[in-house]
């Protein structure tokens, strides 16, 4: 029998760790407060509160050892765990990184240029930021936001008082927006052992605020690689980081900037599992067991697709040369992740090509209503 790993978080990206695990003889127990939490369909899955000790207790009983899923779990719950068995990411990966100000903060410190950010805590806060900032800027909750939730873009002042009206009370900050060229994350993997790897930089395409498509290696990219490298390696090593890092990034005049990170395997990263010699989540257990790391070499040219909302006919999906599909057993509603589709071929050329022609496919599906 081989090790046992429990995952805090039950969603897709728990799911798709357990699928990695089971050829290298792991076994998973997942926590997530939801009955119907996707990874259930494949492991055991445990439905309760984080923030229930007495249940946590029964929850590390056998384990070897406990990772995440969902970065938005109570630092209380990792501690408790700590104290019994190895929980990796650390919890100070998690203090940092759900907390968009303290984020920014820790970037600063170690040197990794960020936007311009002011903390508000008072709509005269806002104002003042405004002042040194300028529009456009981002207004965003510091904790709990993703895919686009909890964010208010002001275009001028005078959206001040409907921002602060959307997402006042609760502590904020402001950003300034960027005029990036593209979007682009680095994956970094660190083991228990201190082995570092990188995949390649992937290039990010959202629309309101959700990833929609990935493409990997990032097209032309190459030249600002060791530069993402050396900022994720200075995150990991400040953290004592052990497992799967997303850096999310934007690439400006001059380099990178840091927008965010994710101290866990990232949706940017799902192109891995066809794309590259061994998968995010293949090399996020190995890297929590302490193993040696896989390599991250690419396997030719990879696009990834989310589906977000719908549904489409898998038949004439799988009919697309290269294309491989996941379907994470989630109900469709508007706005949500419920699958992606990954495309790969040796050659730029076809990729495009094919990519083409499943996005025309994609868009003529019909979204269902709420």
């Amino acid at each position: 029998m081989g090790a046992r790993i429990g995952v805090l978080g039950g969603g897709q990206l728990g799911r798709m760790l357990a699928l990695a695990g089971y050829p290298l003889g792991l076994e998973f127990r997942f926590l997530d407060p939801a009955a119907e939490a996707s990874a259930g369909q494949v492991a055991e899955l445990w439905v309760g509160d984080y923030e229930d000790g007495p249940l946590l207790e029964r929850f590390g009983e056998g384990l070897d050892r406990v990772t995440l899923e969902f970065e938005n779990v109570p630092l209380t719950a990792l501690e408790r765990l700590a104290s019994r068995l190895p929980v990796y990411p650390p919890s100070r990966a998690l203090a940092v990184a759900q907390d968009r100000l303290s984020e920014k903060a820790f970037f600063q410190r170690l040197g990794i240029p960020t936007p311009l950010f002011y903390p508000v805590e008072r709509y005269a806060d806002l104002l003042e930021g405004l002042e040194r900032i300028g529009c456009p800027a981002l207004l965003k909750t510091r904790r709990l936001g993703y895919d686009g939730k909890g964010q208010f873009l002001l275009r001028e002042p005078a959206q001040a008082q409907e921002a602060w009206a959307r997402l006042g009370g609760v502590p904020l900050i402001l950003e300034a927006f960027v005029p990036f060229k593209r979007e682009l994350s680095i994956l970094g993997v660190r083991s228990a052992r201190g082995e570092v790897a990188f995949y390649p930089l992937v290039e990010n395409q959202h629309r309101g605020g959700i990833l929609r498509k990935s493409l990997a290696p990032a097209p032309g990219a190459g030249a600002l690689q060791p530069q993402a490298e050396a900022l994720a390696r200075r995150i990991m090593e400040a953290l004592g980081y052990v497992g799967l890092l997303a850096v999310e990034l934007f690439e400006v005049e001059g380099g990178l900037w840091a927008n965010e990170m994710a101290p866990r395997v990232h949706n940017s990263g799902h192109w891995t599992i066809e794309g590259a010699e061994t998968s995010q989540f293949e090399n996020h257990l190995r890297a929590v067991l302490g193993w040696p790391l896989g390599s991250t070499a690419p396997r030719g040219h990879t696009a990834m697709l989310n589906l977000v909302g719908l549904r489409p006919d898998f038949s004439r999906v799988l009919g697309v040369p290269g294309a491989h599909l996941h379907w994470y057993g989630k109900v469709v509603r508007p706005g949500r992740k419920v699958g992606h589709i990954t495309l790969r071929s040796d050659s730029p050329a076809t990729l495009a090509e094919r990519l083409e022609w499943l996005e025309s496919l994609l868009a003529a599906v019909v979204p269902p209503t709420e």
